[in-house]
C-alpha cells in the first residue's frame, strides 16, 4: 500500500487495527510501518505484555506516545506519512504536524487496514463462531428465566452475566433488551419498567471472546401472541431468510438490502425498516461490509456479516430477527445456530 500511495510510512493508532497487524490487546499503543519493518509503541504499563504480544520492534514511551513515534521518524528521515483519517483525533493531528520535520508531510488513509480486516481468515471466523456459541448458551439460559414482573435490565444483566461465566470477556455491545411499545426503538437501552403479558420482547446481544464479536437478536412474547403480532412476525422472517439466501460471492452488498426489503413490500411493511440489512462483525462490532442501500461493497468469501431486517411501529412494538453468517465460496453459513420462531413464554 505505501509504494502506490508514494508513502515513506503509515501510522496507525486505532486500537482494533493496531491489534490486526501486531497482535497487540493493550489500549495504548501505535504502530509505525515502513518500508518492511514494523515497530510498536507504548507505555511502561504494557512493556512487558507488549512484548509477549507481538514480534514487533517494541518502542517504550516515557512520554507522550505520538511525540516519541515522531522522534523515530525524524531519526529514520521518513518524508510522507500516512495516517488513519477517520481514527485520528484533531488533538492527535496536530501533535502529529507539530513533530513534524519541515520537509515531511502527513497525508490522510482511508480504511486501508480496515479493507484487509473485512475478509477474515480460518482463525478468526472459528473465533467468532465460538463468540457466537457463547452468546447462543447464554440466551437460551437466560429465556428460560423470563417471567412477567422481570425488568428489562434485569434480563439485559441476566444474558451479560451467563454471557461472562460462559467464556466471553464482555459483551460486544451493550445489551438490548426491549419490551412492549419499547421494542419499537430500535437501539432501545434496557429500562427499569417490568416486563408484563401481552408484551414482545426485542433482545439482541453478542459475546465478545479472544477480541471477536458475535451479534445476534431474537424475539420472546409472554401470553399468547395476537394474529398482527404473527403477521409481521412471518413477514420479517421470510424477508431475512430470503436476504440469507441472497448471500454468495460477487452479489452486490446493496442487493442483499434490496432483497429484504422487496420481501416486505410485499406485505406492505417496507416503511416500517429504518435501518440497513446488515453489517460486517469482526475484532468490532460495526465493520466493513455494510449491507444497505447506498453500500458500494461486493461480497466476497471471508467475510462475517449480519441479516438483520426489521419493522417498527410506533406505539405497538417492533420485531427484528438477525443472525451473523459467513459468506462461503457458495454462499452462506449461518453460524447463529438458534431457532428463529417466535419464542412463546
Amino acid at each position: 500500500m505505501l509504494a502506490p500511495n508514494k508513502l515513506d510510512a503509515l501510522i496507525v493508532t486505532s486500537p482494533p487495527n493496531v491489534r490486526y497487524l501486531s497482535g497487540f490487546t493493550g489500549d495504548n499503543g501505535a504502530l509505525l510501518l515502513s518500508d518492511g519493518a514494523t515497530a510498536l509503541f507504548t507505555d511502561p504499563r504494557y512493556e512487558i505484555q507488549a512484548a509477549e504480544e507481538t514480534g514487533c520492534k517494541v518502542i517504550v514511551a516515557r512520554g507522550p506516545l505520538l511525540e516519541r513515534l515522531m522522534t523515530e521518524v525524524r531519526r529514520k528521515h521518513l518524508r510522507r506519512l500516512g495516517f488513519e483519517r477517520d481514527r485520528i483525533s484533531y488533538r492527535e493531528y496536530q501533535s502529529l504536524d507539530e513533530c513534524l520535520a519541515p520537509s515531511a508531510g502527513l497525508q490522510p488513509v482511508v480504511g486501508a487496514v480496515e479493507q484487509l480486516r473485512c475478509l477474515k481468515d480460518a482463525g478468526e471466523i472459528e473465533l467468532i463462531r465460538r463468540s457466537m456459541q457463547i452468546a447462543v448458551r447464554a440466551f437460551e439460559q437466560a429465556a428460560g428465566r423470563v417471567r412477567a414482573g422481570m425488568t428489562e435490565a434485569d434480563l439485559a444483566a441476566e444474558l451479560d452475566h451467563r454471557m461472562r461465566t460462559g467464556g466471553a470477556e464482555a459483551s460486544s455491545f451493550e445489551t438490548i433488551v426491549a419490551a412492549g411499545k419499547r421494542s419499537a426503538l430500535p437501539h432501545a437501552r434496557p429500562g427499569r419498567a417490568p416486563i408484563r403479558e401481552g408484551q414482545l420482547v426485542l433482545i439482541d446481544m453478542g459475546a465478545l471472546a479472544d477480541g471477536y464479536a458475535s451479534d445476534m437478536t431474537r424475539m420472546l412474547y409472554l401470553g399468547e401472541p395476537a394474529r398482527k403480532v404473527r403477521q409481521l412476525y412471518a413477514a420479517v422472517l421470510e424477508a431475512q431468510m430470503a436476504a440469507i439466501d441472497a448471500v454468495r460471492p460477487g452479489v452486490p452488498a446493496a442487493l442483499v438490502d434490496r432483497v429484504a426489503r422487496r420481501t416486505l413490500r410485499g406485505y406492505g411493511f417496507d416503511k416500517l425498516f429504518v435501518h440497513s440489512t446488515g453489517h460486517g462483525v469482526g475484532l468490532e462490532i460495526h465493520e466493513g461490509p455494510r449491507l444497505g442501500r447506498h453500500s458500494q461493497d461486493t461480497l466476497e468469501a471471508g467475510m462475517v456479516v449480519t441479516i438483520e431486517p426489521g419493522v417498527y411501529l410506533e406505539g405497538f412494538g417492533g420485531i427484528r430477527i438477525e443472525d451473523t453468517v459467513v459468506v462461503t465460496s457458495s454462499g452462506a453459513e449461518v453460524l447463529t445456530q438458534l431457532s428463529k420462531e417466535l419464542r412463546v413464554l
